[in-house]
């Protein structure tokens, strides 16, 4: 599971940054920082409720 959020992770600052670099594509800055926001909080949400089932 953590495997695939650090490369959701991974995946999400690159477009951020592709998105940043180009003015065209700021969009997809955006959208790399709303989605890597969104990726941080889903694990951790996650993380949070298999410690409480232990």
């Amino acid at each position: 599971m953590w495997t695939v959020l650090i490369i959701l992770l991974i995946i999400w600052v690159v477009l951020s940054i592709v998105g940043f670099a180009f003015e065209g594509l700021f969009w997809l800055g955006l959208i790399g920082i709303v989605l890597f926001v969104g990726t941080l909080v889903f694990g951790f949400i996650r993380r949070s409720a298999a410690k409480k089932k232990v």
